[in-house]
């Protein structure tokens, strides 16, 4: 039964719509571990500040609390692969104008907070799509779009601090650039149109006003469906197991790591994701989602160890441990998109996937702050104490919710 639940799952891939976009996407991760750890180290070679480096780090995620909101949309009104070849061809360009060595630290800071505004867009288009791809498939397509976008992230983090090192910041990111525009080319020739449910007529109303109307109707149907809240709830709890992320940098150096061991520490918790995510295949979906709320939990618990200042190799166990736990991810957030409406989906999502990410670059900046002030080890501390305490809270909640009536809910699995 484990098996054959284990093969469903990469079934996803007869689907030739699903294959075009998931390698665009896989291609994208790539070229963007090599430009965040290109900046994070750069940033703290030039000052040597935690606080900035994370900061830094941050800048790939903050953007998303602006683009989240206004931008978001745009995958419920315009046909979804115009959407995404848009955003990438926009990132593709600004990308290889920071990888000229001539462009000051602070403009680059600048062109990267204008590439991350068109992540939120592309990213409402692609995950808008992805359901009526799969149909019931859809959460064998989620998982193996966690293990192998972890998987990329582990090869990516471990080998970008010594590709960074070997060939430079600004060939990393003409890398990533270059993978903006095949991901382009990708979605072009092969994605259909994809037209959104439900034709909208502007009505008039400025940009900036219908932005916001589109943004209210997202988080109304959040805000009014409990279920989907809760799981908003449990897929931002990330915002307290990223800090050690966006600490790497300076951690390494306060255990005596080598710039090396940089790429290693980010990839320990991707590394925890992928055996999560394939171990959680093994069950059936009744009990994945019955026991979110307990995975919520332990995501941060091993967090709370760095309390006793860790050593390298602790370090790398208590990440693969918190990676472990946090496949829980794939089922939430596939429940939340087949719970979502049709119709509204891409604004649902645009506004679950707004909070996450500029929650995770606010959980990375005050992080940083706060290793300045204490030391990485006690700030990732603090992040994974609050973590827990949260997660217990959104664990209560969602044990209220009836996950057995959730799940049986959903639609078959293929």
């Amino acid at each position: 039964m484990a098996g054959r639940r284990l093969g469903r799952t990469w079934s996803a891939f007869a689907v030739r719509g699903f294959r075009v976009v998931w390698l665009a996407g896989l291609l994208s991760v790539a070229g963007d571990q090599l430009a965040r750890v290109a900046l994070s180290i750069l940033v703290f070679q030039r000052t040597g500040s935690a606080a900035l480096s994370a900061a830094a780090y941050a800048l790939s995620m903050l953007p998303a609390l602006v683009s989240g909101a206004l931008l978001s949309w745009l995958a419920d009104r315009y046909p979804r692969r115009r959407v995404m070849v848009t955003c990438d061809v926009v990132r593709a360009v600004l990308v290889a104008v920071m990888a000229v060595p001539a462009v000051p630290l602070a403009l680059m800071a600048a062109l990267l907070v204008l590439v991350q505004l068109a992540e939120a867009p592309f990213s409402a288009a692609q995950g808008a799509v992805l359901p009526d791809l799969l149909g019931a498939r859809y959460e064998a397509g989620q998982a193996v779009q966690q293990v192998t976008v972890q998987l990329c992230l582990v090869l990516g983090f471990a080998v970008a601090a010594f590709v960074v090192t070997g060939l430079g910041a600004h060939a990393a990111l003409a890398i990533d650039a270059a993978t903006f525009a095949a991901s382009a080319v990708l979605i072009r020739t092969g994605l259909d149109a994809h037209p959104p449910p439900v034709a909208e007529a502007g009505g008039g109303a400025t940009w900036w006003r219908r932005s916001w109307r589109q943004v209210a109707a997202g988080a109304e149907v959040v805000r009014r469906d409990r279920t989907l809240g809760t799981l908003v709830w449990l897929g931002w709890l990330a915002l307290f197991t990223v800090v050690p992320e966006g600490l790497a940098v300076p951690f390494a150096r306060q255990v005596g790591a080598d710039g090396g061991w940089v790429g290693v520490l980010l990839a320990a918790e991707p590394a925890g994701a992928v055996a999560g995510a394939l171990l959680l295949r093994l069950v059936a979906r009744p009990v994945r989602v019955r026991a979110l709320g307990v995975l919520a939990i332990g995501t941060s618990a091993p967090l709370v160890a760095y309390w006793t200042q860790p050593d390298l190799g602790t370090a790398l166990a208590l990440l693969f441990v918190s990676g472990l736990c946090s496949a829980y991810q794939v089922t939430a957030g596939a429940t939340f998109v087949q719970l979502s409406p049709p119709h509204v989906r891409g604004r649902t999502l645009g506004f679950a996937r707004t909070g996450m990410v500029a929650g995770q670059g606010l959980g990375i900046v005050l992080g940083g702050v706060l290793a300045q002030l204490a030391g990485p080890a006690t700030a990732i501390a603090w992040a994974g104490t609050a973590g827990a305490l949260v997660a217990l809270a959104a664990a209560a909640v969602w044990s209220r919710r009836r996950p057995a009536a959730i799940s049986a809910a959903l639609p078959a699995e293929s």
